[in-house]
């Protein structure tokens, strides 16, 4: 049986996702962003970051997040920026389809990560990433016109969020755009933790 599709992101406060500059990424604000993952084991050994680290419901989440993962989709924003930040090692582990105009051969690195560069739209891309992943789920990786796309589409069936205590004041906005009228949710879970507050909605047609 065919997994869900899902994404899952740390957001501000006041709705934002990431900053406007791809530039900015890995810069202040972000990391404030992401500061509730980054102490977490599971999150220090995938990145090959060390021993050690916090063993709380914010690291299961994490962990839980990842093991579920059969193959990921992103934009290529996120691919161009990942491409410059990630280790050599590749922190996904799966396949990854990245949506793109820009013809290229699979990008093989250690560790289980191949990105595959697909040319023609989200619907062709997400259906390579099914068959990737087999019976576990796809994750709409990013960034957040990507994953407004296929919010919009209807192939979305669940998000996560993890609300982070942060103020952005500008950048890119998580639902900026998106079909409200005809989409509703339902909360399927609500977690606060000491370093951020994790939500989980499924998404169906009105």
């Amino acid at each position: 049986m065919a997994g869900k599709v899902f994404f899952s992101v740390s957001m501000s406060l006041d709705g934002f996702i990431a900053p406007e500059s791809a530039e900015e990424l890995m810069g202040r604000q972000w990391m404030e962003l992401q500061a509730w993952i980054f102490p977490q084991r599971f999150f220090r050994e995938n990145l090959k970051l060390g021993e050690g680290g916090e063993e709380g419901r914010d690291n299961d989440i994490a962990r839980e997040t990842f093991e579920r993962t059969g193959a990921s989709v992103m934009g290529k924003r996120m691919f161009d920026a990942g491409e410059r930040a990630w280790p050599e090692e590749a922190p996904f582990h799966t396949p990854v389809f990245v949506v793109t105009h820009e013809k290229r051969d699979p990008w093989e690195r250690p560790g289980g990560t191949t990105f595959h560069f697909v040319n023609d739209g989200i619907e062709t891309a997400l259906g390579l990433a099914r068959q990737a992943a087999g019976d576990r789920d796809v994750r709409i990786a990013g960034g957040g016109e990507t994953i407004l796309q296929y919010v919009n589409a209807g192939l979305v069936d669940e998000f996560s969020i993890a609300l982070s205590p942060v103020l952005f004041g500008s950048g890119v906005r998580l639902f900026e755009g998106v079909d409200a009228r005809r989409f509703a949710l339902r909360q399927v879970r609500s977690e606060p933790t000491e370093r951020a507050t994790h939500l989980t909605y499924e998404i169906r047609e009105r």
